[in-house]
């Protein structure tokens, strides 16, 4: 069982009620949602030693999305005290353990999200007059964005480009959805997941090294952007195949960002670490983006979200859906090996924004 390591956090009874059926009425819906509409055989797998890289499809549509295997192991995660342009949040250094898992080999695209943003896939099964299959009604069941009031790649790109501006609540609605649209379950990372599977082995800055020289050989950043992000895998990956994990845009893990959480876990046995969200802002992204500087590219910079990103939300009261003004953030998911039991899923999927977009 994953270890939950926030402090307890006293919800009022009816508060805990709604949040509990929330997450029930979810997780019912991915529990119905196991057996997969196409069959994959590389997506099967009872070891880890049995893990191969897949390729998944997003039923009632053309998108697909690989997905790469990362094997368990430790790692020490945070940066040393000399590492150059290192924040107070990225240490102590600990020790983590970290279950296997698939990540997505890129970043979620427009043309993975806009299915699921536009409900493309109920639109096409009209227009072509076709009976939704068992999963297509289950995803269809799973509370879908609001329309944006405007273009949210800000003309920078559709297709194969990153998804951006959406909250972590959409993100994780999203990956409900994908989990039932494939009968195979996807989540957010969690703040260490991301870290280790950024790392790929490493200890150094960069996956690559420490020269921040070499950085444009594997990722956009505001030194070589033009200004906006790119098409998902065009500069080279890390070790782990894995791309953009540095720059093009940030990405949502599934935690709450608590500045001081090494400090918290420091000593003990951080065995899948995940600080639960309690509140709807700040929560994790990481990576850095294209329209950061390189030190904020590095494999343990940390951030967390603000209600500024959606300053410039016209809405009253502003959009649990979209941050107006985060065109830098987006997300990839994973998949661990082992499925959690339904209690342990509510830990990755609670995001406080569906009960009180207002509580802090």
């Amino acid at each position: 069982m994953t270890r939950n390591v926030t402090e307890s956090v006293p919800y009022r009874r009816v508060f805990v009620a709604v949040l509990i059926a929330w997450c029930a009425a979810g997780l019912s819906l991915a529990a119905e949602a196991r057996r997969p509409v196409l069959e994959v055989p590389d997506a099967n797998a009872s070891a880890e030693s049995d893990m191969k890289p897949y390729t998944d499809r997003i039923s009632g549509s053309e998108a697909t999305f690989e997905m790469a295997p990362i094997r368990g192991g430790t790692f020490r995660m945070g940066s040393p005290d000399d590492e150059p342009s290192r924040g107070d949040d990225e240490g102590p250094v600990h020790e983590v353990k970290i279950a296997p898992f698939w990540m997505g080999k890129h970043e979620v695209t427009w043309d993975e999200y806009e299915v699921f943003m536009f409900s493309l896939d109920v639109a096409r099964r009209q227009v072509l007059s076709e009976e939704p299959t068992p999963l297509d009604k289950l995803a269809d069941a799973i509370t879908r964005p609001t329309k944006p009031y405007t273009d949210m790649s800000f003309g920078m790109g559709k297709g194969s480009h990153p998804a951006i501006s959406m909250t972590q609540l959409a993100a994780k609605k999203y990956c409900q959805w994908l989990s039932a649209k494939t009968g195979r379950y996807y989540r957010l990372p969690t703040e260490a997941e991301w870290e280790y599977a950024c790392r790929a082995g490493t200890q150094t800055a960069y996956s690559f090294g420490n020269d921040a020289e070499q950085l444009g050989d594997y990722a956009w950043s505001y030194d070589n952007s033009d200004d906006k992000y790119h098409e998902v895998g065009k500069k080279k990956p890390n070790p782990w195949g894995l791309y953009d994990m540095h720059g093009n845009v940030a990405e949502w893990c599934a935690d709450q960002y608590l500045p001081d959480f090494y400090q918290k876990i420091s000593g003990m046995a951080a065995d899948n670490p995940i600080a639960v969200p309690s509140k709807v802002e700040p929560c994790v992204v990481r990576g850095g983006s294209w329209d950061d500087d390189p030190d904020k590219l590095r494999s343990a910079a940390r951030r967390g979200s603000h209600k500024d990103w959606k300053q410039q939300d016209p809405q009253v009261p502003q959009s649990i859906w979209y941050y107006t003004d985060a065109q830098f953030v987006g997300f990839r998911v994973v998949r661990p090996l082992v499925e959690p039991s339904d209690e342990d899923k509510q830990q990755y999927e609670i995001n406080l924004d569906v009960i009180d977009p207002n509580r802090q």
